[in-house]
């Protein structure tokens, strides 16, 4: 669940009309400069951008270790998907190649949070299938103001599996949500997010002996956490409340498995938690963000140009919060953005072209300094 996620978007976009018109781009044509588009004049950093999906919400789509694969989740009930499966696919290298995802999840539960492990067998990723095989309730917004409240599922654990789907370890087992797992550039250590010390925290694990470290110990929620490409520090999202009454909130959202994830910020630290900083103070929404190639600059999702919460684009900064750019126009949502490993592409998620409908799709682009 390192989305802040679709379902905000969706609930956000729900009183936004957007004027697309109803063309499908087909991967490999470079859309018009319209309204419906996979490209806007100012994105000067995308440069031989691809659409990879076409309809439903796709998400929190990152690279093999090798620069050849995405896994990401979808969600698509016009094709009998609920809610998010985990999903992998190889990205088209010539023009008329298509982008075709295959199912590596149960297809029971609702799973997020994908990644490859560097044998490029196997995968990860969080699932709640074996609390039940049915999609886990959304929580009633009107019960809290009609906010925007996230549900940490106590029956998310964290899996390994191989690229036909069979699962061959279970790598959390703690009573509690365990999931947004990542993984070190070596491939040897997993980064996650759980609630099973009480707080919203991350651990280190190492996947060979099992043993971890709590890498995060100020209240508040802390996840959608990545090491840097060099792997000596870490980048991730949090909250912090403060005021009496933001304690109180927070805590009390907390013992009913909920967060209200609507005002984070980008925090760093060196890869065992030490020396953690918070690198932004921009207010409202940052998150999804990710260490750059030069493992100095930061990439990252926010809306905190916007008082009504949307669009969310993609900006970067110095690690130390300094020369934010903004690097993407889409009026709805772009979000998710992560480097390929030899640093050349970009993948990220966006609502653009997607013919006025609420669709998030995938896009593949070379990037360009």
């Amino acid at each position: 669940m390192r989305k802040l996620n679709l379902l905000l978007v969706i609930s956000v976009l729900a009183v936004l009309v957007l004027s697309f018109t109803k063309d499908a781009k087909p991967v490999f044509v470079q859309a018009q400069q319209t309204n419906d588009t996979i490209l806007y004049p100012e994105e000067k950093h995308f440069k031989n951008i691809q659409q990879l999906t076409f309809g439903g919400d796709n998400a929190e789509a990152y690279f093999s270790y090798d620069g050849k694969w995405l896994i990401f989740q979808k969600t698509y009930a016009k094709e009998g998907i609920p809610c998010d499966q985990m999903y992998i696919g190889k990205i088209p290298t010539k023009a008329g190649e298509k982008f075709v995802p295959k199912l590596v999840s149960t297809g029971k539960g609702r799973t997020t949070c994908g990644a490859f492990m560097k044998d490029g067998k196997h995968i990860i990723y969080a699932s709640t299938h074996l609390g039940s095989g049915d999609c886990p309730p959304v929580p009633d917004r009107t019960k809290y103001g009609n906010k925007y409240i996230w549900p940490l599922y106590d029956s998310y654990d964290i899996f390994m599996a191989d690229l036909n789907g069979k699962i061959v370890k279970q790598l959390t087992k703690s009573k509690g949500y365990d999931a947004e797992a990542t993984l070190s550039p070596d491939g040897k250590k997993m980064l996650y997010t759980s609630t099973k010390d009480g707080d919203i925290d991350m651990y280190v694990m190492d996947l060979k002996t099992g043993k971890e470290k709590k890498v995060t110990n100020l209240l508040g929620y802390d996840g959608g956490g990545w090491f840097s490409p060099d792997g000596k520090k870490i980048i991730w999202r949090a909250s912090r409340p403060k005021t009496e009454a933001e304690i109180k909130e927070y805590k009390e959202l907390l013992a009913q498995g909920l967060v209200a994830p609507t005002n984070m910020e980008v925090w760093v630290a060196n890869a065992d938690g030490s020396n953690a900083k918070q690198v932004s103070s921009f207010g409202q929404a940052n998150w999804a963000p990710a260490y750059m190639p030069d493992n100095k600059r930061i990439i990252f999702a926010s809306n905190h140009e916007y008082k009504r919460g949307f669009p969310f684009n993609l900006y970067t900064m110095n690690e130390d919060g300094t020369n934010l750019t903004k690097i993407s126009r889409d009026k709805g949502f772009d979000a998710f953005p992560m480097f390929s490993p030899d640093g050349k592409k970009i993948v990220f998620c966006s609502n653009r072209n997607n013919g006025g409908t609420r669709d998030t799709n995938i896009f593949i682009a070379d990037w360009v300094e």
